[in-house]
């Protein structure tokens, strides 16, 4: 009698430990999400513990295994943990969906609906080449550093660059209709890139660069997020269009370079807040300059750009609109991203880096409230 007691007792302490164990992808208890199908300690202290994997493929079973194990082999009393896993029904997919995105048949896009309190920062330019895709992985790995719990959408369908920045080559995972999105450097990240094979070339037109964005959105499961960034494309195109129809209260980021051409066509990106009624966040200056090893700096693609755009987004849209950094043009950001590493972790300490993190903090410490919303009204004319 007291050997089953104490086997019982030991069997309730691996539930409690189990609980405290996280699904790397969903980032929920896995006794909460229905992942563990049973609990067995023998006499000897054994633990035999059956994890249900929500897809047959799971790429993080691996994970699951050593955390399940690590956890249990801490309760006092186990001398040994044996892990089994299974696969969950359709039934239970279904459930999990259910629990994670409630019993709705068409799924919405979190971050439209009016009580979400994620800020949305699409990050824009009116030309390639600027930097764009650079400032959204470093802002987002710095805003994940902060503690924050962030996510990148890679809206950039023909120009997809993001994963590689992230050095991530994990693809998604599908549960029922839901898709998981890989993880880099604490940022979820999702991208077109991830579903075509090799560096095969996306060919699409408006509408279907709409669903895609749209599945992004509303079929990925984000979970509780702080901040979604979004890379855009350059220009005013199809993507830009959708992404103020589908999330109305995003902000722009723009981006640009002290190129006085390179201003010009930036001004037109912002611009087209006028026409959506979005809130213009601020502008970037990437490539501000190149410092020199005797201390100088060799302003390579001239100087002013951003001030001029912001000054003349400010007198547009009758609102002010700050120029919120400026990033200096070095080597080491471009070594950086190709070698998968953001460089405001690779190296805090180089300019760029410093400027980016400088522009992260003030994007992720401004107040909450109405000046962040779009009201969606037009002035009337008297």
């Amino acid at each position: 009698m007291s050997t089953s007691g104490s086997t019982t007792t030991l069997e309730e302490a691996v539930h409690a430990a189990l609980a405290g164990v996280e699904d790397p992808e969903i980032h929920k208890p896995i006794t909460e999400l229905g992942m563990v199908k049973g609990v067995a300690v023998s006499p000897e202290g054994l633990a035999h513990v059956g994890v249900y994997l929500t897809v047959a493929g799971c790429p993080m079973r691996d994970t699951i295994t050593k955390r399940v194990t690590a956890a249990v082999t801490a309760v006092a009393g186990i001398t040994g943990v044996e892990v089994e896993l299974d696969v969950m029904s359709d039934e239970q997919r279904t459930e999990l969906r259910k629990g994670l995105r409630g019993d709705s048949a068409d799924p919405v896009i979190p971050f439209a609906q009016p009580g979400s309190l994620t800020r949305v920062y699409c990050v824009a330019s009116g030309k390639g080449g600027v930097g764009k895709s650079s400032v959204t992985v470093n802002l987002a790995a710095a805003m994940a550093a902060r503690g924050l719990s962030v996510g990148v959408v890679d809206a950039d369908i023909y120009g997809h660059s993001v994963p590689r920045m992230l050095g991530t080559t994990d693809v998604p995972t599908k549960v029922e209709n839901m898709i998981m999105p890989p993880q880099a450097h604490g940022v979820k990240v999702i991208s077109i890139g991830m579903f075509t094979p090799g560096n095969e070339a996306v060919v699409w037109r408006g509408p279907m660069l709409h669903r895609a964005l749209q599945q992004f959105l509303a079929d990925v499961y984000w979970g509780d997020l702080d901040v979604l960034l979004l890379d855009l494309p350059p220009g005013t195109g199809d993507i830009a269009i959708s992404t103020a129809q589908l999330l109305p209260s995003a902000e722009l980021l723009v981006v640009t370079t002290p190129q006085q051409a390179a201003a010009e066509v930036a001004e037109r990106a912002g611009s087209i807040a006028l026409q959506t009624r979005q809130r213009i966040a601020g502008v970037i200056e990437n490539m501000s300059w190149m410092e020199l090893p005797d201390g100088s700096r060799m302003e390579v693609f001239g100087n002013g750009g951003g001030q001029t755009v912001a000054d003349s987004l400010t007198t547009s849209l009758g609102a002010p609109v700050a120029l919120l950094g400026q990033v200096p043009l070095e080597t080491r950001l471009r070594e950086c991203g190709d070698a998968g590493t953001p460089i405001v972790l690779a190296d805090p300490g180089a300019p760029a880096a410093k400027a980016l993190l400088g522009i992260a903090t003030k994007l992720t410490t401004r107040a909450r409230g109405l000046a962040g919303m779009s009201l969606n009204i037009s002035p009337v004319k008297k």
